[in-house]
């Protein structure tokens, strides 16, 4: 990856990654991630208002890694016509992205995936991040194959147990 590219990120890995203590991963795998301001105060700032423990380390996490929480401008936002109605940090995540040149787009969510795919940008979400973090070997298969049954079986992070079953299939074919 170049210095030039972006990776920016929206909710669910951030949430997901965070409740599994792995947040490290997004160091290991990025050397910056931006975090749109919608996405600081849907995971965070509200986050720390319900008391999620995972809100806490991702504010902590940002922090030490210096990695810059950003305002998107109000002309790009509002130049932003998705054909899907999405959240405050999906449509931030999506607007900022094309402001960039082949930017990553870290996002779980199947609606917003699919209308930053539509917008031809690159979709990475937390099982791909996992599935990088092995690939590039910062995780063991036995690693790998833990967290992603751990997301599999918890109701608070919202992926498919089918998907990461699928997922864990393709790995141990690679």
């Amino acid at each position: 990856m170049t210095s030039k590219q972006a990776v920016i990120t929206n909710a669910g890995p951030l949430i997901a990654l965070g409740k599994l203590n792995r947040l490290d991963l997004l160091a290991a795998l990025y050397p910056e991630v931006i975090m749109p301001y919608a996405v600081y105060e849907e995971v965070v700032v509200k986050g720390l208002m319900r008391g999620a423990p995972d809100a806490s380390a991702v504010r902590l996490f940002w922090q030490q890694q210096g990695w810059p929480v950003m305002e998107v401008p109000r002309e790009v936002l509002s130049s932003f016509a998705p054909s899907v109605i999405l959240g405050p940090g999906e449509s931030e995540v999506i607007a900022l992205a094309q402001t960039f040149d082949n930017p990553l787009v870290l996002i779980d969510d199947e609606l917003a995936r699919s209308e930053a795919r539509r917008l031809k940008l690159r979709v990475r979400g937390t099982l791909g991040i996992l599935a990088s973090a092995y690939k590039q070997r910062f995780l063991s298969f036995r690693e790998v194959e833990f967290l992603i049954q751990e997301v599999a079986s918890r109701p608070d992070i919202w992926i498919s147990a089918r998907l990461c079953n699928k997922v864990l299939d393709s790995l141990r074919k690679a």
